[in-house]
């Protein structure tokens, strides 16, 4: 049997009036690399409780003064994440449903077996393990989208994070606006770990990904045999986001029918799984985004008005990149440092250059475009700081594009050797000039040795 590296961390207090049961299994437990407490009755039992860090009791039932049930419950206030094994030697089903559902983690019955207890404990740990982890994972989302940490330089992105963080604790409704790749998605995500909800579930659903009878499924639910296919019930993901918050991306694409259901959710609070005769409460807050023009579609009949109205309680709109240009740079210095750890590189910058043509570039796909060209920049390139070589051509000026493509090919493009010879020298010189005239840095950024620049310099007649 395999058991946890980290179990040693595991603190187990054991609870029994019987003398040599307690130390039979405080005895066995050690063994097993366990750090152990006892107590023989429930008082001593909370006193240890208040004052040592407890991850697992294992109690007996009976107990003169105060049952193992109800220890249970007086340790739930102390400490509600101390998970508790009640022993019983009746092991009726009354007494395991009525601990069950009290909060016990699991029971064993007397006279215990010790494997099976090896198991419950495991398990324990495994448990504690996921929550911790869970809990970090939380923290770290949450510290991730926390509105401080939105890139943000612009007047225009400074209003619209003002106001999500006003909205973000209100639990209205939300409506994101903007063209794909402006940042959607980031906002929902720090509108919900900035909420009330933000230790509930976030769940994301594409609404243009599936077609309509799968969408329909995946928001809410199916019975088994409900269609061709159906072999058991599944869980929608409304239900998933009971407590917490739904966001539907691409809201416009939702065909009339399903736009009628969510208005139900809308207005009810209700869901009803396919092929379901009764209906669900839910309680989720519905972030919802679009990039088409929802007013248009009114007009056109492919969008509801009163979904519409029901939707769009607190709409935001996200500004294109090319409209909030403050934020550009900031964004480039983001996703070099986060491209640098994913790809293990230390880049250290773009040059004059690729920053001025990044400056002038209109960003067809917003936000979303620019981490692309600095992934693949960071990837491709062999230098310490990204030059206009490493960016793709669409971005670089018709004058610029000929200049790297042809190699400065000059009157006779037939000749391979002068074209080549005047690519070198135009290389060499663009170095010099990104290094400021430092032959050193220049000899590195092209990778070759300071005495062979000297000389192609001199051959060259660069600076001359």
């Amino acid at each position: 049997m395999i058991f946890s590296h980290e179990i040693y961390m595991f603190n187990i207090l054991i609870v029994d009036d019987e003398k040599n049961q307690r130390e039979m299994l405080k005895g066995f437990l050690a063994k097993k690399g366990y750090h152990t407490l006892v107590s023989s009755n429930a008082k001593d039992a909370l006193a240890v409780v208040r004052e040592e860090q407890i991850d697992m009791v294992l109690t007996d039932y009976q107990m003169p003064g105060m049952t193992g049930q109800e220890l249970m419950q007086e340790i739930k206030k102390i400490n509600p994440f101390i998970l508790v094994v009640i022993f019983t030697a009746y092991g009726t089903i009354e007494r395991v449903v009525t601990a069950m559902k009290s909060g016990a983690y699991d029971y064993l019955t007397k006279p215990i077996d010790l494997d099976e207890l090896l198991i419950v404990i495991q398990r324990g740990v495994d448990y504690l393990h996921l929550v911790e982890e869970n809990r970090e994972l939380r923290d770290a989302l949450s510290q991730r989208y926390s509105f401080k940490n939105i890139i943000s330089g612009s007047g225009k992105m400074e209003e619209v994070l003002s106001m999500v963080s006003r909205v973000a604790r209100a639990d209205t409704t939300v409506l994101i606006r903007g063209e794909s790749g402006t940042g959607k998605e980031l906002i929902a995500h720090a509108i919900h770990f900035n909420s009330l909800r933000a230790k509930c579930s976030f769940i994301k659903v594409n609404c243009a990904a599936l077609p309509e009878n799968l969408l329909e499924s995946e928001l809410f639910g199916h019975e088994k045999g409900a269609f061709t296919g159906a072999i058991q019930r599944r869980i929608g993901r409304f239900e998933e986001a009971d407590r917490g918050s739904i966001f539907l991306d691409e809201i416009g694409d939702m065909s009339l029918a399903l736009q009628a259901k969510l208005l139900r959710v809308l207005q009810e609070k209700e869901i009803q799984r396919v092929g379901a005769n009764s209906s669900l409460r839910v309680d989720v807050r519905i972030i919802a985004a679009t990039n088409k023009d929802l007013e248009q579609g009114i007009k056109e009949g492919s969008f509801r008005q009163d979904l519409y109205y029901r939707l769009n309680v607190v709409p935001v709109f996200l500004p294109p990149l090319r409209e909030r240009k403050e934020d550009i740079l900031q964004l480039i210095d983001f996703f070099q440092e986060k491209y640098n750890r994913q790809c293990q590189k230390q880049v250290k910058g773009v040059t004059k250059e690729v920053r001025d043509q990044l400056f002038k570039y209109s960003y067809p796909g917003n936000v979303r475009e620019l981490e692309n060209i600095m992934e693949r920049a960071i990837v491709l390139t062999r230098h310490e700081y990204i030059t206009l070589r490493d960016l793709p051509p669409n971005l670089i000026s018709d004058l610029q594009e000929k200049d790297l493509a042809l190699g400065y090919i000059g009157s006779d493009p037939s000749s391979l050797e002068d074209s080549v010879l005047a690519l070198e020298k135009e290389l060499i010189d663009r170095a010099l000039r990104l290094s400021d005239g430092v032959q050193t840095k220049a000899a590195e950024s092209l990778g070759i040795s300071e005495r062979v620049l000297r000389y192609k310099i001199k051959k060259y007649q660069i600076g001359n």
